[in-house]
């Protein structure tokens, strides 16, 4: 890491901005949390309603699958992520924490949290320890080896992306080699193989009975046209979080970092490390509550489990602070920082040419 950082006094500026909110929390946070279930429930009910009016007019599809989608989108990013963050653990609600919270999507909430909210967010970027950068699929620096694989990778991304809640279900059993492939001797999991895969089927198949089953079977002849809707709804949501996540990622910017230079770092370094290894997308308040407030990456790593709606207000107090101590601050436009990725993803397809050193013993 730089030598030029004052990592003290960056951490003292950081910890100004989270004690001001953590103390400013209260009834608009809650009431603001509360509105926006409202809302969730409200759009996931009347998609639902309006997708059983087919039976009179078809064109009754659309809508609803576009309303389900919305609730979806909700339900993922503005208010299961940001629940299961311990961000409104602070209300006391018995049904808002991030203890009880169960999301509308195929990954279990307890696996999340445990490659996400702990792995994810303690070693951000660090190759070889955040089983994030990449998600084991794709080659996002040239910290890890070329492998022939690596040329289709293009093609993985926009498989994972259709397909992303359940690359995130899998996640973590993939990691963990429970299905296959040898296992690593630096396991970390105190889960058995047993554990994680109960866990698994057991939401997966709520989740397919719920949408592809049980809701279809409500419509009786119209069984296919509501399997199809519901379908439909989920491709949109996975199509939009894996775009904003990967946004929030993998630009051109976003740096990589070694064990090695993390190990022993104080908590001005860590949150160094947190800017370097995130990025911003600019656009309206509506965008920004789309993305469940990941749009504001970047202060979503300095403070995971501080109410996400707030990050909107604190990006520029973050980015002022970045200006101060000469640290970019990674943010742009939607198309911007989406052609970033893209392009990302093309140019670690191929060999890296300017370092052909050998990384064959690299994790992957």
């Amino acid at each position: 890491m730089k030598s030029d950082i004052n990592y003290t006094q960056l951490k003292t500026d950081f910890d100004l901005i989270r004690k001001q909110v953590k103390t400013d929390l209260g009834s608009t946070d809650a009431n603001y949390i509360r509105r926006i279930i409202r809302i969730q429930r409200l759009a996931e009910i009347g998609g639902r309603v309006v997708l059983m009016l087919c039976f009179f007019n078809l064109w009754f599809l659309l809508p609803g699958m576009l309303m389900l989608a919305f609730a979806k989108i909700l339900d993922n990013m503005e208010i299961g992520h940001n629940v299961m963050h311990g961000q409104y653990d602070w209300m006391n609600d018995p049904n808002i924490n991030s203890r009880n919270f169960e999301w509308d999507i195929a990954s279990d909430a307890g696996s999340w949290k445990r490659i996400h909210n702990h792995e994810h967010h303690t070693y951000t970027n660090i190759i070889g320890k955040d089983r994030d950068f990449g998600y084991g699929l794709l080659r996002m620096s040239d910290d890890l080896a070329w492998r022939p694989k690596n040329r289709w990778q293009f093609i993985t991304y926009l498989n994972l992306s259709l397909l992303f809640e359940w690359g995130v279900a899998y996640h973590e059993l993939a990691a963990e080699r429970v299905f296959k492939g040898k296992k690593k001797s630096n396991r970390t999991s105190s889960l058995s193989d047993s554990e994680l895969k109960r866990m698994f089927f057991s939401k997966a198949g709520r989740q397919i009975f719920k949408d592809y089953l049980f809701f279809p079977l409500l419509a009786g002849p119209m069984f296919f046209y509501i399997l199809a809707a519901n379908m439909g709804a989920n491709l949109l949501r996975n199509l939009w979080t894996s775009t904003i996540i990967f946004c929030g990622h993998f630009t051109e910017g976003v740096e990589t970092f070694s064990e090695e230079e993390c190990e022993g770092e104080s908590k001005g370094q860590w949150y160094y490390r947190q800017m370097l290894g995130s990025s911003n997308l600019t656009g309206p308040r509506w965008f920004h509550i789309l993305t469940g407030h990941l749009s504001c990456q970047i202060e979503h790593h300095l403070f995971p489990d501080i109410p996400a709606h707030r990050y909107y207000d604190l990006a520029p107090k973050v980015a002022a602070i970045a200006n101060k101590h000469g640290i970019p601050y990674n943010t742009g436009s939607f198309f911007k920082q989406y052609g970033a990725v893209l392009n990302r993803i093309w140019t670690y397809s191929w060999p890296d040419k300017k370092n052909n050193k050998d990384k064959s013993n690299q994790p992957i």
